[in-house]
Formats: C-alpha cells, sequence, structure tokens
C-alpha cells in the first residue's frame, strides 16, 4: 500500500511540474501552486464563487423516451429532434422568382439536420431512448408507408413522448378508390424539400437540400426529382425519392424561376424570361433554345406539361398556353383574361389532370386553376378557409404519383424491411441507425486534467468530439456501434488517453473492437480488444492524444448477438480521461463512476478540491463536460464563462436558463477568446 501511494505521490508530483496549460504558465512566471488561488483569473473567480444547484450535473442534454404504437406493415419511422428557427448561411448571388439578380444572406432552417434515429414498429411499438440537445423542446416524427410520408411535430413532455399512429379512413377510402395517390413536391430557396398531400392540405418535410431553389420537377418513371440550385454555378441537383438521397449531376450555368420534366422525351424543359431550354438531365448540358413570344409580363412562374403533352406557363401576368410555330419558336396564348391578383411561382398538373400554383410569398397559398377559363380558387394557406397554413415559401412544387408501389420495393435481403426502408438493403444483419448526437452533428467531451486540484477551467486540456452510430438490425437491437471521434484541443502537457465504459454491459457480449490507437503500453486488452480486468466493458480509443489533432478516427464494436439499446446505454455512455500515462488516474463527467482501474486519490498532497471523488467541487463545478454540440474551446487560461457569454447564467440556473449557451448566436460567443 505504501509502495502504491508512493508511487501516486510521484505521478502527481510530475503532473503539477511539467503541465503546460492550466499550471505550467504560473510556474514560469515564479507562482506555486498552492499559491495559484491568488492569481485566478476573474473568471476563475467567478466560476467558483459560484452556488451551482444541488444535483446539476452540467448536462446540455436530455434523455428523451419515445414511444411509437403503429401495427402498420412496411412501415419506417425517422426521428429527429425539432427546431424550426431560421439560422444565417452564406451571402449568396442569385436569381429570384422574379427574374431578378438579388444579394442576399441565405438563410436555412434546421428542421432535418438532426435526425435522431430510425426504425419499423416491432409487434406494434417502437421505444427508443435518445440523447436530445435541452434546447429542444419537440420532435419531429416522420412516418414512411411504402413511398408515403406522413408526419407529426410532438411536444417533450416529462422527458418522454407518445405517439399512436391511427390511419385516416376517410383518406384511405379515397385513395383506394383511385389507383393513382398524388403529392405535391415543394422546394424553396431556404433549401427545403417537402410534400403537401392535395386531399387535405398535411405537410411533411422530406429532405434538406443542396443549395435553395426555385425549381422542381419530378421523372415519374424513375424516381427522380430534379432542381437547379438559386446560386453560382446553379447545380442542377438530382433526389432520388425511393432512397431519399441528392446527386449534383452537372452545372447549368444560369438561373431562373422554371422547370419540368417532359416524359415524352425524357428531357427537362428550363425557361427563364421569355426564353425556354431543354436540358439533357444526366449531365446538365443545355440541347436546344426557344424564344417565347407574347408573354405580357416575361418574370416569375414556372412551366407544366398537361397530360395531352400541351406545355402551360405561367408568369406573373397569368397562365399561357405554348405552341411550337413554323418558325421554331414558341408562341403564347394567355388563358386567364387578366393579371392575376397573386404572384405564381410555381404550377404542376396532378393525376386528375388538375392545375396547381403557389404564390410568392413568405407564407404560399396552394391554389387550383382551370386550364379552360384561366378561373382558380385558394385551397390551402393564409388566404384560403380551411386552415391549413405552411408558414414558409414554396417556390416550385410538382407532382409525385405514387402507382403500385409494392411492386417497385423488394426486399433484397429478406430481413422484412423493404429496399426503401432499410438503411443496409443488402445485408439481412442490419436495417438502421441511432445516432448521437445526430446524423451529421458533433458532441465535444472537453477535460480539465488537473484533478483533483483546481485548474483554470478554459476546458482545453484534451477536448474530444464525438459521433456515436449504433447499427441496428430489422428487431431494432443493436449489433454494432461504430464511434466516430476526433482530438480537438490537446492543451496539456501531458500525454493523456481517453476511454469509455459501457456501464450495463457484460463484456463478454462484445466479439471485437477495432479501430483503437494504443501506443504506450499501460493498456492491456482482452483477445476481443476491451480492456481487461473491467466488470463492464471498457474500450480505451487512444492512450496519447500527441499526434492525434485533428485526426479523425473511429473504433468499431461488434456484438456476439443483437443487444437491446436499452443494454448498450445511453451515448456519449461514461466517458473518461486518463492522466499522463498512469492508469488509475481516471477523470470523469460530474458524478460518474470510475471504473474498476480507477481510483480515488483522496491521499493526494495539496489543496484537494475534490476528496469523496464524485468529479465536482463542493460548489459543484466538474473537471469534464459533455457538450452536445461542436464546442469550441477557449483559449489558455481563458476561463470558458469568459470565452462564452452565458455559461455562468446556465451553470448558476442549474440548466434552465441559456440551455444552447455554446451555440455561435448573436451575443453569445467572445470569439477573440475561443480557439480557432
Amino acid at each position: 500500500m505504501r509502495i502504491t501511494k508512493l508511487l501516486s505521490f510521484v505521478t502527481l508530483a510530475i503532473l503539477l511540474s511539467f503541465h503546460q496549460s492550466c499550471v505550467k504558465d504560473k510556474f514560469d512566471d515564479g507562482v506555486a501552486p498552492e499559491q495559484e488561488s491568488e492569481t485566478e483569473s476573474e473568471g476563475v473567480k467567478e466560476l467558483t464563487s459560484l452556488q451551482i444547484p444541488s444535483g446539476f450535473e452540467f448536462s446540455t442534454h436530455d434523455n428523451i423516451v419515445i414511444t411509437i404504437n403503429d401495427s402498420g406493415t412496411n412501415i419506417k419511422y425517422d426521428v429527429y429532434a425539432y427546431n424550426d428557427t431560421e439560422y444565417l448561411g452564406e451571402t449568396v448571388e442569385f436569381i429570384n422568382d422574379e427574374e431578378e439578380t438579388e444579394t442576399a444572406v441565405d438563410y436555412r432552417s434546421d428542421v432535418l439536420n438532426h435526425i435522431l434515429f430510425s426504425g419499423t414498429p416491432v409487434n406494434g411499438q417502437l421505444t427508443h431512448e435518445l440523447a436530445v440537445p435541452s434546447y429542444y423542446e419537440k420532435l419531429y416524427v416522420r412516418r414512411k408507408e411504402g413511398l408515403r410520408y406522413t408526419s407529426v411535430i410532438l411536444d417533450i413532455e416529462n422527458n418522454a413522448v407518445s405517439y399512436s399512429h391511427s390511419s385516416n379512413t376517410n383518406k384511405r377510402s379515397l385513395s383506394k378508390s383511385k389507383l393513382v395517390e398524388d403529392y405535391l413536391f415543394c422546394v424553396n430557396g431556404s433549401a427545403e424539400l417537402f410534400q403537401v398531400d392535395p386531399l387535405d392540405g398535411s405537410f411533411t418535410y422530406l429532405s434538406d437540400m443542396p443549395q435553395g431553389s426555385f425549381t422542381a420537377a419530378i421523372d415519374q418513371a424513375n424516381g427522380y426529382l430534379y432542381s437547379i440550385g438559386k446560386s453560382n454555378p446553379y447545380p442542377l441537383m438530382r433526389y432520388d425519392i425511393a432512397n431519399d438521397s441528392w446527386d449534383i449531376m452537372g452545372n447549368v450555368g444560369r438561373g431562373g424561376p422554371r422547370l419540368e420534366f417532359n416524359p415524352g422525351d425524357g428531357l427537362l424543359y428550363f425557361s427563364t424570361g421569355a426564353k425556354l431550354y431543354t436540358i439533357d438531365p444526366n449531365n446538365a448540358n443545355t440541347l436546344s433554345t426557344w424564344n417565347i413570344n407574347g408573354l405580357h409580363i416575361t418574370g416569375g412562374g414556372d412551366l407544366g406539361f398537361a397530360p395531352d403533352n400541351t406545355i402551360f406557363l405561367c408568369s406573373f401576368s397569368g397562365l399561357y398556353r405554348l405552341e411550337l410555330d413554323n418558325n421554331n419558336e414558341y408562341q403564347s396564348t394567355r388563358i386567364s383574361a387578366d393579371n392575376l391578383p397573386f404572384k405564381p411561382t410555381s404550377m404542376t398538373f396532378d393525376s386528375n389532370g388538375e392545375l396547381w400554383l403557389a404564390n410568392s410569398s413568405s407564407n404560399s397559398n396552394l391554389i387550383v386553376m382551370d386550364t379552360q377559363t384561366g378561373g382558380w380558387q385558394y385551397n390551402y394557406g393564409p388566404n384560403s378557409n380551411t386552415n391549413v397554413s405552411f408558414d414558409r415559401t414554396i417556390n416550385d412544387l410538382t407532382t409525385f404519383k405514387i402507382i403500385d408501389e409494392e411492386a417497385i420495393d423488394p426486399d433484397t435481403d429478406g430481413d422484412g424491411i423493404t429496399d426503401s426502408n432499410d438503411d443496409f438493403p443488402e445485408d439481412a444483419d442490419k436495417a438502421f441507425e441511432q445516432f448521437t448526437p445526430s446524423k451529421y452533428g458533433w458532441g465535444t467531451v472537453a477535460f480539465e486534467d488537473l484533478w483533483p486540484f483546481l485548474g483554470d477551467y478554459d476546458f482545453n486540456d484534451t477536448a474530444v468530439n464525438y459521433r456515436f452510430v449504433a447499427v441496428l438490425n430489422s428487431e431494432n437491437k443493436a449489433v454494432q456501434l461504430d464511434m466516430y471521434y476526433e482530438v480537438t484541443s490537446d492543451g496539456a502537457g501531458l500525454a493523456n488517453g481517453f476511454g469509455i465504459e459501457f456501464e450495463n454491459l457484460d463484456p463478454n457480449k462484445v466479439s471485437s473492437v477495432v479501430g483503437t490507437k494504443l501506443t504506450q503500453n499501460y493498456v492491456v486488452q482482452e483477445a476481443n480488444g476491451l480492456e481487461a480486468n473491467q466488470d463492464n466493458a471498457v474500450v480505451i480509443l487512444f492512450d496519447d492524444h500527441e499526434g492525434l489533432l485533428g485526426i479523425p478516427g473511429v473504433v468499431s464494436l461488434l456484438f456476439t448477438e443483437p443487444i437491446t439499446t436499452a443494454e448498450l446505454g445511453n451515448a456519449p455512455f461514461n466517458p473518461f480521461l486518463i492522466v499522463g500515462n498512469d492508469r488509475k488516474h481516471e477523470i470523469h463527467l460530474p458524478n460518474r463512476a470510475r471504473t474498476s482501474l480507477g481510483e480515488n486519490l483522496t491521499d493526494a498532497e495539496g489543496q484537494n478540491v475534490d476528496p469523496d471523488g464524485d468529479f465536482k467541487t463542493a460548489s459543484g463545478l466538474p473537471w469534464a463536460i459533455d457538450i452536445i454540440h461542436n464546442f469550441k474551446v477557449p483559449k489558455e487560461r481563458v476561463s470558458v464563462n469568459e470565452a462564452y457569454n452565458f455559461f455562468t447564467q446556465w451553470a448558476a440556473s442549474g440548466g434552465s436558463a441559456y440551455p444552447d449557451w455554446y451555440k455561435d448566436n448573436p451575443g453569445y460567443r467572445n470569439t477573440a477568446r475561443i480557439k480557432e
């Protein structure tokens, strides 16, 4: 025991002597460790004077349990954290719906960027526990039945969400009486692709687009939607409806408001001003150009092919029929008698031959027009009497017709999940994915490595970005866990390692671990790649952060048999830092337990401010924080509350004030005090 304590003291002495971020600078100034409190920054003084509410663990997320009841077959659910607040994008130059060149900030919504998981009900029920940023108050739940989408926005109440699906019998009876079921696919300049059901106006997000757009056209036979980006170089974007994916086919090189697909020749017809072009959808090459004569106003509008293949064009002056004359020019005949009282930005024919239009507005109306007389009426939107409002612009719309969808949606791998619903259509052991924090987002675990002594709270000694992807089978059980990570700060002067404990997982349930980076020879592994001599499954991702800064890595766990997500636990699980090659010197999030190999340094010499070893000071300050966001750490010796203006309010309130304190909202950050 005396030898063990002596080694611990030697390790701590080395740590305190050579640490380069939190203490080394103070030693260089001739300040001894016991005098550290006299040289604390104003930010640290403010933090140490706080009385943190009892039980607050500095968590930026809540664990939410969602339960979905649905007895349908061939069903897939996608669940998103929902926030419809628009955020600033880049400044772009584009051709607007009025065919004018405009420079503006490209606002984007964040509706579909935060997908949490996909799955299917098993025995009529789908249940998951999810890590959701605390500032989110709703979930967006999208249901896919074959190629039909519906959605609902649900409130999070008491960290739980429950939803029971019941078919709209009236609507379905209407659908079953038809061989074709229509959906209006809509796009806008905020890069949103969404769907409107013409039967009842119900609205469902489909995808975030690579770029905002004022154009949309559908190749019905191949299940593609085409759209031209609104800004230079005006890319031709192709959306695969069945597989929910985008490709860039090439650059059109010009912008404009009108686009339609002609099934007769397989080409896109594109129009701007008084010009009409044909475009090859495979490469975005312009093939032909025609003049259009007779338009009273050449701005705005859209193109549409009637069932008999007649070309109709709308502009801001009304609806026109186009006919090619002997001089190879299009002559336009106005159908509507007068200029319209609204500015149409889009139109499409449904399978019944009805013509749908949308107007140019921040909250668009959907309008039905008679192609014989030009008469019209508001069907949905603020000017209608239906109480259906979309609260967004429809810059273009087009019709997707669902016909005998069962025949075009096979189950290639035979796992009971059809290919359009299966994230792994050729692997019977895999079907869905669950993401933390989201499919494209990153979370960050950031450490102060002086525990159990007080640090400078810049949280940049070691910071690790993470994204966890649990691969699920057709029964929503986990068969694999992929842990994507990247060291984003290595401000410490010591070789620190990083590990994760799975507190509910028996080590025997893991068949293999692949991708760890171990170079320092103090980590002992079992044959399956887990750390040896642990009661629970523990993975050491790396044992020395030196040289890993900015280098992406991935560690994968494969399980001996599928396990429930409850058995796997909630990401980020129990992450911890290993300090200075001393395996027993672990630093965890507040109130989290050490692993079987970790020890509490209760006998450490000096001002130990965590004698009980719960990884928080007497006032409640932690040595590690988990931010469910890509966290930009403060610069050296800049405390986190000096870099982030509302951290103190958040901590003092126990998380209720400014739960999104870490975001780049106006006034939230002192950029000059944050590492780039």
